[in-house]
């Protein structure tokens, strides 16, 4: 994209590849599952043209950025260490910033470990959920929804990426991008996730089978280690996080999230994003419920690139 340039940052241990267009205020955008920084390719241009500085980075096991092999160097407190040593080798004390799917899981618990750091947040799709003093997520979810379940069965190392080795990255990426499946992300007995997704025959008028293109020659080079390496230090990151246990996130926030996202209805998004639960863990938000579905950022780039410039310049 024109006017973009691209580095690698040495932070916290790890190589990490990031796009930068603008001056002005830091943008710090962080990108989810199965997601790069052109992810973003509709907010960075937007966001500099408005005079901002802004930057997307591969994530720690993404892209060009460095992909440890060991789920452990995974955790959310590596994910938020990559950020603030980032934000020193930018030379910036502070930033703004918007999170997608774990993007968005990785900028809450920035909040709520390093508040000092961020301006204010944007979060979209995924919100924040207050940690079980009793139970580990895993645990959790293969009680309720057992081994059918998309983040049960990316836990054990080496079973997902065998069942994705079934197919080019292309038509992963199209499955998991342009997901049309129900609510809640499982499958039959017996199916892996992957061959239960549907591949879409036609692409939407929102993406263009060239971004699709660039981000799958990425991840051939890549893998999905990385990625998935996020949902298999989900139970780490409850045994670190308990000394945090309801503290609660300060930061002014907005909230954004598709009515039609997945899990919106089956994990009880909708009546909890809209509830008093969530705004207590939050206090200082507004939360936005538009049309559309899980990457949202990218489905409705203009109203969600207008709700981050309106809440910005507010702040």
């Amino acid at each position: 994209m024109e006017g973009i340039t691209h580095r690698k940052i040495r932070t916290n241990g790890i190589w990490m590849h990031v796009a930068e267009l603008g001056k002005g205020p830091l943008v710090l955008l962080i990108h989810g599952f199965p997601e790069l920084w052109s992810s973003w390719n509709y907010q960075i241009t937007h966001l500099a043209k408005h005079g901002y500085r802004v930057v997307a980075p591969d994530m720690r096991g993404y892209g060009d950025s460095d992909s440890p092999p060991d789920p452990a160097s995974y955790t959310i407190l590596h994910l938020v260490g990559d950020l603030i040593g980032l934000l020193d080798q930018l030379g910036e004390e502070k930033a703004f910033v918007v999170g997608h799917d774990w993007g968005a899981e990785v900028a809450w618990h920035l909040c709520l470990l390093r508040p000092d750091r961020v301006k204010a947040l944007v979060n979209l799709g995924v919100p924040f959920r207050p940690r079980s003093p009793e139970l580990k997520p895993l645990k959790f979810m293969n009680q309720v929804f057992g081994d059918s379940f998309y983040i049960t069965q990316f836990q054990e190392p080496g079973r997902a990426e065998k069942s994705f080795s079934r197919y080019d990255c292309l038509t992963i990426l199209k499955k998991f991008l342009l997901v049309n499946a129900p609510d809640l992300l499982a499958a039959p007995p017996g199916v892996e996730i992957i061959d239960f997704l549907d591949t879409p025959s036609e692409l939407p008028p929102w993406i263009t089978e060239e971004e699709l293109q660039f981000s799958a020659s990425k991840f051939q080079q890549s893998g999905f280690t990385g990625g998935l390496n996020y949902y298999r230090a989900m139970d780490m990151n409850w045994e670190l996080l308990g000394a945090w246990q309801g503290v609660k996130i300060t930061t002014p926030t907005k909230f954004i999230v598709g009515d039609k996202d997945v899990g919106f209805e089956a994990f009880g998004t909708g009546d909890y994003v809209k509830g008093e639960a969530f705004k207590a863990l939050v206090p200082d938000m507004e939360v936005v419920v538009i049309d559309g579905h899980h990457y949202i950022q990218i489905e409705k780039a203009e109203r969600v690139t207008s709700e981050i410039l309106s809440f910005f310049g507010e702040c």
